[in-house]
């Protein structure tokens, strides 16, 4: 196992009805900003929940955050903060809008005239706005750690930020929200969280049992929830386990002392900017064609994921590996999620090229868990998944 420094400082309220405790997370000067996305909290009771416990704060409040948080529309929020003062940030929402608020968070105490640098650049935040979470669809996984994606519509492109100024102060995971919450969405959820742990396990032995078992025990979680969710959101013990799944797959504990890999995010982001397809279904896409591809690297992982999630125990250890892959690819197709990128565009003819030149462009030449995917790479692995 490698060396590895943890540290995750957000606070987690977890349960039912804890969204009134986010009186005593903030501080009570604080000028508030509660930002969230396309309105559905006020459908939920959710938002109405947040403004009760907010009663007493001074609160401003900006909607409209898209999926995929974009640019333009979260500079208008940038604006507001300045405007007004504002001194903490409230996300009520998902993946998209905690992504926003970080992106927020960090521009609004950056001090150069093009806010985009941070993402263009890569420049790591170590100090941002301190800001709290309220989520509302389990996904990301961004409410308990330091990254965001962010989308800029006018040049199609999606790109990651972070650093460790971006952790949360506090999240609030309720998991009576799920049950509002549209089938393709939580079918969304499962499939990104799932492959949130992949990205961190299918790589190569490295003798760290207990992450290896960390990362499949998520695994197995979500496979057992996966179909009772899906009929039920009502369900709240298998909306807790969900929820709890999502935010564990990603808060930085199953990725340290191992190899990850994170190619498949990366050429989903490409769909994602190029198409608009949700984020989940991008990696669904992509997940069969990179294990296919890659597979002489990953066939030990493979196997020992085929075994200890799926139940798989008959065939050699190449046999067992190609079983693990096409159960993945079953397990998103249970979900009502297609795997083929033809199934979402007409025109993915010239896709692979492109995203290799942005990748060339980029200096993305070294991906993957032994940084030797090149774009060259890439092109190969998303045409072998039209």
């Amino acid at each position: 196992m490698n060396n590895f420094d943890f540290k995750n400082p957000t606070k987690i309220i977890f349960g039912k009805d804890q969204i009134k405790k986010i009186a005593n997370e903030i501080p009570k000067d604080a000028r508030i900003l509660l930002l969230y996305g396309g309105g559905s909290i006020k459908q939920n009771g959710i938002y109405e929940q947040v403004k009760t416990a907010l009663k007493d704060f001074s609160v401003e409040e900006f909607g409209g955050i898209p999926a995929n948080p974009e640019y333009e529309v979260l500079m208008q929020a940038l604006a507001v903060i300045k405007e007004k003062k504002i001194t903490f940030l409230l996300a009520v929402g998902g993946g998209s809008v905690i992504d926003g608020v970080k992106f927020l968070s960090s521009a609004a105490l950056y001090e150069s005239e093009n806010p985009w640098d941070i993402l263009e650049k890569r420049i790591p935040t170590l100090k941002g706005m301190p800001f709290g979470t309220v989520l509302t669809l389990p996904a990301t996984g961004s409410e308990m750690n330091s990254g965001a994606v962010i989308t800029r519509a006018a040049t199609k492109e999606k790109l990651t930020m972070g650093g460790a100024g971006l952790f949360p102060v506090f999240s609030i995971l309720d998991p009576n929200v799920v049950a509002s919450i549209p089938q393709r969405q939580i079918a969304n959820g499962l499939a990104d969280a799932f492959t949130h742990v992949l990205e961190q396990y299918m790589t190569y032995p490295i003798g760290a049992l207990l992450q290896d078992r960390f990362a499949e025990s998520i695994l197995q979680t979500l496979v057992e929830v996966a179909p009772v969710i899906l009929k039920n959101p009502a369900d709240y013990k298998a909306a807790a386990n969900f929820m709890w799944s999502c935010t564990m797959a990603l808060n930085g504990l199953i990725q340290k002392g191992v190899p990850t890999d994170w190619a498949i995010h990366m050429m989903g982001h490409e769909l994602t900017a190029l198409y608009g397809i949700d984020h989940a279904r991008t990696l669904a896409i992509i997940t069969e064609s990179h294990y296919t591809y890659n597979f002489e690297a990953k066939k030990e992982k493979l196997a020992q994921y085929a075994e200890r999630v799926w139940g798989v125990s008959a065939g050699t250890l190449e046999e067992k590996a190609k079983a693990g892959i096409q159960k993945t690819t079953e397990f998103f197709q249970s979900l009502g999620i297609q795997t083929r990128l033809s199934a979402y565009t007409d025109k993915y003819e010239g896709t692979a090229l492109e995203i290799a030149r942005r990748f060339e462009e980029r200096g993305m030449t070294a991906l993957g868990e032994h940084r030797s995917l090149t774009p060259s790479d890439a092109k190969k692995i998303v045409e072998m998944s039209y």
